[in-house]
């Protein structure tokens, strides 16, 4: 199976390494206390305490190879590679809505970094793929499931 590149920008590989540097140690550690302190209590075939811990320490295996895999696959998107006259990934837009007659403004990033919160959003979100490529001033139609909804695009910046 061919893996998946990850789009990231700097700041989103730094957040993934550092993440995986606390699963690997802190978390690890924690979990090696709470299986021992579970040992402790006798019958394992009674004791919730050590089915939880185990759990967690699978879970925890779990998501460290996954995040190995992330960052085996990571592209580090190069900032001064971006520019401001097509919509890419690592810019900020700001867009129109037509419909709402409202101003949102939107961070393109790769699908590992998606923060709804922060208006971050992926490049293979229906909006993303519509904005990428786009210029200033262009209007985008995207395919919603109530029906189309158009941007005009207002600003484009890194």
């Amino acid at each position: 199976m061919e893996e998946k590149e990850v789009i990231l920008t700097q700041e989103g590989f730094d957040k993934l390494e550092k993440e995986l540097e606390y699963l690997r140690t802190e978390k690890r550690t924690e979990i090696a206390e709470r299986i021992k302190v579970a040992l402790g209590f006798g019958d394992l075939s009674e004791n919730s305490e050590y089915d939880e811990a185990k759990n967690a320490q699978a879970e925890n295996e779990n998501k460290i190879a996954e995040l190995e895999n992330k960052i085996r696959h990571a592209k580090i998107i190069d900032e001064s590679e971006i520019d401001t006259k097509t919509v890419q990934i690592g810019n900020t837009v700001k867009l129109y809505d037509l419909e709402f007659d409202e101003e949102v403004e939107y961070t393109i990033v790769g699908s590992t970094e998606v923060n709804i919160a922060e208006n971050k959003i992926s490049n293979e979100s229906p909006l993303g793929k519509a904005l990428i490529g786009a210029k200033k001033g262009s209007t985008i139609e995207v395919k919603a499931p109530d029906g189309n909804i158009e941007y005009k695009i207002l600003s484009i910046k890194k």
